[in-house]
């Protein structure tokens, strides 16, 4: 090892010494050189397993007093160390960029999703050179590199088949990748991704697939074919789950299991969750539950129908929790088998931030529609009760919920001031380096988790990678802590953001603002930044259950300053608090693949392109023109083009020869307009017009078909989608690939049945935008 390191490890790659050699003209009368020996890690480098769950908060796992029953975790946990007092930054993209870099998200230039960056320092949602990967440095040390899972890092723009793919998973360090990109996807459906190239899941729901068990597959496969070939060289595999993010879906004997299992309602379900943390010591014994949400309706306080539609959905995110765990233990149980596991250093991450309570008071049955800022009813969901957790659903739980699985703290996902929102379970297995069955109560940070990786590994902090100088480190290893429950904490000052919501830890001490609702709520007045109203909770203060502002002013102020000073520092300002708007790429201000062009022209079979790489036919004017090819005798079947899913999106298509256009308003209603017209043999221009009503967003508008230069039908289309489709289903040509937007098409994936030159689709110059894509329907409980 002496020779292939001699230049050393802080420089990546590392530079490995030439070989001499005798060099007469024939090789036959050379003495060959002695091979170089293959690059690997410092002697003792463990493997490195990181298993993150997404949405899921501090009290949802059993292994910390929830009610997820996660017999894996407990497992994990009593070999193991539970870390009572670990961090996220409140978010999915700025989470695992932190987790992946070491760095502060806004650092890492990921300060908010990467759907919504913008062209401000901090906020850009473009990894810097300078803040290299953990799986960059461990490839670069000699480390075999996989990730399985949920990504969220890559900047939207560069999703598309034009790349570049140096921000997607195989271009940031992992040789193996095999999930999605985006935020969430289908369970059942989803998006998947083996390495650059977008595929179809191997199996259907009626094949018995989930995406859990697939991905949980696909490691298992991976690191047996590692262990097999190359027992020497460690690996670093990134685990990242789907769930518990929404859709909550998991298989029917699950769902089953906890059928009237939490029919007692959260706010009960909050006091035993409060009671068992104190039994597990994962709260100290005199920690206080904080006060229930006002914003948030007592479970006394609602209807009947609301109790029984709230606890079905809660049920789905149990059943998928404890599926999801099961796979866990199949890949632990794989390490076992294979002699792997000892010398494996395991990081289960309980949440990348806490709970989510977008879904507001009552739930959903489509996660889509809150993206778009139309919060359902009791009465929209009641009647798809048994379709909860199936494919035909994308559920969320209601927002009381929520608050449970963030038992004991206030508040929930994006409210990054408060613990509910950045304090998650963590458990730390590492046979004779960690303690078994034990607790760590120093204050820890996902920015934490690559020194102590580095550190156990023997590898040091590398001061260029690629030959760029690096930015240091932000974390700090928590090994120390691991090892003696009584170190003194190291990292002792932390802040917190996410959309003007914010905090700043410092010894113990914390000051935070809670500034925007993570639900839609259009009778939200939010102030201006400068008008928020601090809170100061003290270092005995376990839970942020005692307000000390109004007492302790200077204490504040000092410690605002400290936040500011901190936000200086790590690239938080200037600070934004703009939602949904930010979707739009033109008031973001962040690079547009479309470059301000109003004619796209799209080719048969491109398929799942992102939105952010197709042009934005929402709230505005547009015509699609498709060139087509139909034989004799053949019925015209199956989508021209198709954009979104069955939870949002439109497509032109053919139903039993005649055209139609349908637009699918976030999965609670579908307008159509379709030709009484059959399309005959021959090459046709087909063409949509869809002139928009304008007035703002989400406006209904005239939907005019045409084949050739004949118009076949016109009618309305009451309203559309304003801000978001999906975050997983793409745009198709010639298919509609994953969930269909439709359920008529008469063909599989709906392929169409005759042939496509080309797809053209053009847009008006009458686009509108609304700063909070305000919808002023269905807000209310009906």
């Amino acid at each position: 090892m002496a020779s292939e390191t001699a230049f050393g490890r802080h420089h990546l790659p590392i530079r490995r010494p030439r070989v001499g050699a005798d060099t007469p003209v024939d090789a036959r009368d050379a003495v060959p050189p002695h091979p170089a020996a293959p690059l690997r890690p410092p002697a003792g480098a463990p493997n490195v397993l990181i298993i993150l769950v997404d949405d899921m908060g501090f009290g949802g796992s059993s292994a910390f007093g929830g009610p997820c029953q996660m017999p894996a975790a407990e497992r994990i946990a009593a070999d193991g160390v539970k870390l009572t007092r670990f961090h996220t930054t409140a978010l999915c993209s700025p989470s695992r960029q932190a987790l992946m870099t070491g760095r502060n998200h806004h650092s890492a230039e990921m300060g908010a999703l990467a759907e919504v960056a913008t062209s401000f320092p901090g906020y850009t949602g473009v990894r810097p050179d300078d803040c290299a990967t953990l799986a960059q440095v461990l490839k670069l040390n000699g480390y075999s590199t996989g990730m399985f899972g949920k990504h969220h890092q890559t900047p939207p723009w560069e999703t598309s088949p034009s790349g570049p793919f140096d921000r997607w998973p195989t271009g940031e360090g992992f040789e193996r990748f095999y999930g999605f990109i985006g935020g969430d996807t289908h369970q059942y459906t989803p998006a998947l991704v083996d390495g650059t190239k977008p595929i179809e899941p191997p199996r259907t729901y009626e094949e018995g697939y989930h995406l859990s068990e697939d991905l949980v597959d696909q490691a298992i496969d991976w690191i047996g074919n590692l262990t097999s070939l190359t027992p020497d060289k460690p690996w670093f595999t990134y685990l990242a789950f789907g769930a518990t993010h929404a859709p909550h879906h998991a298989p029917q004997s699950y769902l089953e299991a906890v059928r009237g299992a939490f029919d007692h309602g959260y706010d009960e379900e909050r006091a035993r969750i409060f009671a068992r943390q104190k039994q597990l010591g994962v709260i100290p014994a005199d920690a206080e539950l904080t006060s229930p949400n006002a914003k948030i309706p007592s479970w006394d306080e609602l209807t009947p129908a609301d109790q029984r539609v709230g606890a079905r959905l809660f049920e789905a995110y149990a059943a998928m929790a404890r599926h999801m765990d099961d796979q866990v233990a199949r890949l632990m149980d794989s390490l076992e088998e294979q002699g792997v596991l000892d010398d494996t250093l395991v990081f289960y991450i309980l949440g990348d931030n806490g709970a989510s309570a977008e879904a507001g008071a009552y739930g959903t049955f489509n996660e889509m529609a809150y993206q778009n800022n139309v919060l359902m009813t009791t009465a929209d969901i009641e009647p798809h009760l048994d379709e909860v957790g199936t494919p035909a659903s994308f559920n969320h739980v209601p927002s009381g919920w929520a608050q449970a699985l963030n038992t004991p703290y206030q508040w929930s996902k994006i409210v990054a001031s408060h613990w509910g929102g950045t304090r998650t379970g963590t458990i730390v297995r590492y046979p004779g380096k960690v303690p078994a069955g034990e607790c760590r109560h120093q204050f820890t940070h996902l920015i934490d988790v690559v020194p102590t990786v580095l550190e156990y590994a023997g590898i040091p902090e590398p001061v260029s990678v690629n030959g760029v100088q690096q930015r240091p480190v932000e974390g700090t290893s928590f090994k120390y802590a691991l090892e003696d429950a009584g170190a003194a904490e190291r990292h002792i000052t932390q802040y917190f953001e996410i959309a003007g919501n914010r905090g700043i830890y410092h010894q113990g001490w914390t000051a935070v603002t809670q500034h925007l609702l993570p639900w839609p709520d259009p009778d939200d007045q939010i102030p201006a930044l400068t008008d928020d109203a601090w809170e100061l909770y003290g270092p005995d203060d376990w839970t942020q259950a005692h307000d000390l502002a109004s007492e302790m002013p200077e204490k504040l102020r000092e410690m605002q300053d400290r936040f500011l000073i901190e936000g200086a520092k790590y690239n938080v300002l200037p600070i934004d608090d703009r939602e949904r708007e930010r979707f739009d790429p033109t008031i973001a201000g962040r690079p547009d693949l479309m470059g301000g062009r109003t004619r796209q022209l799209l080719r048969p079979g491109m398929s799942r392109l992102n939105e952010n790489t197709v042009l934005n036919v929402k709230n505005r004017s547009f015509s699609v023109t498709a060139r087509v090819q139909l034989d004799e005798g053949v019925t015209a079947r199956g989508a021209l083009i198709a954009q979104g899913g069955g939870f949002g999106g439109w497509s032109l298509y053919f139903a039993e020869g005649r055209l139609t256009y349908a637009h699918n308003f976030v999965g609670l209603e579908t307008h159509s307009v379709r030709s009484d017209r059959v399309l005959t043999a021959g090459e046709h221009d087909i063409r949509l017009e869809f002139a928009y009503d304008g007035g703002g967003v989400g406006k209904g508008g005239t939907a005019s078909l045409f084949y050739d230069d004949d118009r076949v039908a016109s009618g309305r289309i009451e309203r559309t989608v304003p801000g978001l489709f999906s975050f997983d289903e793409g745009l198709d040509v010639g298919l509609d690939s994953l969930d269909p937007v439709v359920a008529d098409y008469g063909v599989e994936r709906g392929v169409f049945s005759g042939s496509i030159a080309q797809v053209v689709i053009d847009t008006g110059d009458d686009a509108v935008s609304d700063p909070n894509l305000v919808l002023r329907t269905r807000y209310r409980r009906q």
